[in-house]
């Protein structure tokens, strides 16, 4: 399968996968946003295709949802990307934008590559921050103005019952992410980045 086409069919899977992972979700009676794995999802987009890959995989999901498609949680159209949660759908794509950019760091660095500890730690913190906080960076405000509510309230019924669950959906990402790199030079577009996690894997 040539480079292009082989991009092209992960993007996809990972587009497909993040759709999967959005309907699985428990709605919260008090709150507008459920629980999802929305996020974990764009974690491994991002981790495994890369920023620019990742991120597209992510958009074009977004894209189709808000032209009607309902995609996100069995839903779709511009009540869904306009409505409360909103702000964490736009935030999506950037995400795993930078986790890719982010994790592709990671994986080429021989200092953090030394200790499977270390990297797994530093894994997690990509993954926490920027494809779990970032999110919140547009999607409470969103939340906010959406549902009228004030930026406290909406951080009490929009972010802060969630990041249990973010904390746990990070270490989860490191763990595969981190178990599963080496195995996967065919979604690297980046040629030195897979030997270096490769040699890592060995060195363990």
């Amino acid at each position: 399968m040539s480079s292009p086409i082989r991009s092209i069919v992960y993007t996809a899977l990972f587009s497909a996968l993040f759709i999967v992972m959005s309907a699985i979700k428990l709605p919260l009676g008090f709150s507008p946003v459920p629980i999802t794995l929305q996020n974990l999802a764009l974690m491994l987009a991002g981790a495994f295709l890369g920023a620019r890959y990742g991120f597209l995989s992510i958009l074009f999901v977004c894209i189709l949802t808000t032209l009607g498609l309902p995609l996100l949680g069995g839903q779709g159209g511009l009540a869904v990307v306009f409505g409360p949660t909103g702000g964490f759908i736009w935030m999506f794509p950037l995400c795993a934008l930078v986790v890719g950019y982010f994790t592709r760091k990671v994986f080429a660095s021989p200092a953090i590559g030394r200790s499977k500890q270390l990297r797994l730690a530093v894994l997690f913190v990509v993954f926490m921050v920027f494809g779990s906080l970032l999110s919140y960076v547009g999607g409470v405000p969103w939340l906010a103005h959406a549902a009228n509510l004030s930026i406290g309230k909406a951080m009490t019924v929009g972010m802060f019952p969630f990041l249990p669950g973010d904390l746990i959906k990070s270490v989860v990402a490191a763990i595969v992410t981190s178990a599963l790199y080496a195995y996967m030079p065919s979604l690297h577009s980046t040629r030195s980045v897979a030997p270096a996690a490769q040699a890592n894997h060995k060195a363990r």
